[in-house]
């Protein structure tokens, strides 16, 4: 059971009708409604676990990031920390007081989206405000930016990230292990051009080590669409060092550029931080089980801490891997980003089939898994699944350009 009421109502009744899970609203748009600063937690809801865990929202104050609000999720092993004033993204994962998903980004505050100018820098704005361990890019667009076919300017990674949750409620089961969920819409409407909403949908067990996102993109327009999404998934310290090393669930691996294939016989290990390293990116076919279930696994030197990416190849088809191993100032970070897409501007993917289509009415699922790998033995376990999938083979490496910029530009 779980009983949908407003904030006040629910602490109203709780006393008096020893409710022992609930349904909180903490903002919603068509009523105008926001709870401002909040809390609740395993003790104030009467529950007994194992695992003590809280929910809090805070509103951050100061310089650019005036107004943000952001959703603390502690379930006693992991503190998530989400943003709903930007698009929902997850700004980082830590454990024991320590980060442990996440990066050092120049961009020290979370910004405000009405301080982020898209188009600005020939489409490079969204630079402006990156700096989380998860964004969502998409969904009108996504990829580098450049002018479309229509002559429109697509700025970088489109919309979505720098967009206000419109709605946003916290779950906690009643029924032990009292999974928490946290759900956000995210609306890109547009007369005359895009309908598209995404419920987005954060799951976190206490105790667990990890927690999965479960979005739901809907067409709400009269006429088919495109849509694409990246799930951007950025790491650092304290997983990113010199012989850190990744390991995907593959069939083959290109260069995305001329730039990247100098480092494609080394692209599954890491540099330390090194000064003028332009970023490398490249291109993989994930392969999945027979539900399509594929996995990422990052891990450090000595392979005692990382982080396990799962997500699904029908939803999510191909995969991105962002190796920019700058200076520490400069951001050094890896990205691994499993999407519709690879990064190119849309006009270069709808020639690879890579700008799927949302009928009018239709909805799209779409599920990605973190696990945070503790020591050797979480490590090992997850790259003994990824091998599983591989079922013996080893990921080709190919020199082959899949879209040539020098002669497309």
């Amino acid at each position: 059971m779980k009983l949908k009421q407003t904030f006040s109502a629910v602490v109203l009744g709780l006393a008096a009708m020893n409710i022992q899970a609930a349904e909180f609203v903490l903002t919603d748009s068509t009523k105008g409604t926001d709870v401002g600063d909040w809390q609740v937690s395993n003790s104030s809801l009467g529950l007994k676990s194992d695992d003590h865990f809280s929910v809090e929202k805070r509103r951050l104050h100061g310089g650019k990031q005036l107004g943000v609000d952001v959703i603390i999720v502690n379930n006693g092993e992991l503190t998530v920390t989400l943003v709903p004033t930007r698009g929902m993204g997850i700004l980082h994962v830590e454990r024991d007081g320590e980060r442990i998903l996440g990066w050092d980004s120049p961009v020290k505050e979370v910004v405000n989206p009405m301080f982020i100018d898209l188009e600005s820098r020939n489409g490079l704005g969204w630079l402006d405000g990156f700096n989380e361990m998860l964004v969502r890019c998409g969904y009108e667009w996504t990829g580098h930016p450049g002018v479309d076919e229509n002559g429109q300017l697509l700025s970088l990674h489109g919309r979505v990230q720098n967009t206000p949750a419109s709605n946003v409620k916290v779950t906690i089961d009643d029924i032990p292990p009292h999974k928490i969920t946290i759900e956000g819409d995210v609306s890109e409407r547009t007369f005359k051009k895009a309908e598209l909403t995404t419920r987005t949908k954060l799951e976190i067990i206490p105790g667990e080590n990890s927690f999965s996102l479960h979005d739901t993109l809907t067409n709400h327009a009269s006429y088919d669409d495109e849509y694409q999404i990246i799930y951007h998934s950025n790491f650092g310290r304290p997983i990113l060092e010199e012989g850190a090393k990744v390991t995907a669930a593959a069939s083959e691996v290109s260069p995305f550029n001329d730039y990247a294939q100098a480092g494609l016989e080394s692209w599954q290990t890491y540099l330390g931080p090194t000064k003028d390293f332009d970023e490398m990116v490249f291109n993989l076919k994930p392969i999945g089980d027979e539900k399509g279930n594929s996995l990422v696994v990052l891990h450090n030197r000595s392979a005692n801490k990382g982080v396990a990416v799962g997500y699904n190849v029908k939803q999510l088809p191909v995969l991105t891997l962002w190796k920019n191993t700058d200076t520490e100032k400069q951001g050094y970070v890896t990205g691994i980003e499993p999407g519709t897409s690879y990064a190119y501007n849309t006009k270069f993917q709808r020639p690879l089939g890579l700008v799927p289509t949302i009928k009018a009415g239709e909805s799209k699922h779409f599920d990605v898994t973190y696990t945070v790998l503790r020591n050797e033995g979480d490590v090992s376990q997850a790259l003994k699944q990824v091998d599983t999938l591989q079922k013996g083979k080893p990921v080709k490496q190919s020199k082959k350009l899949i879209v040539d910029l020098n002669k497309v530009q």
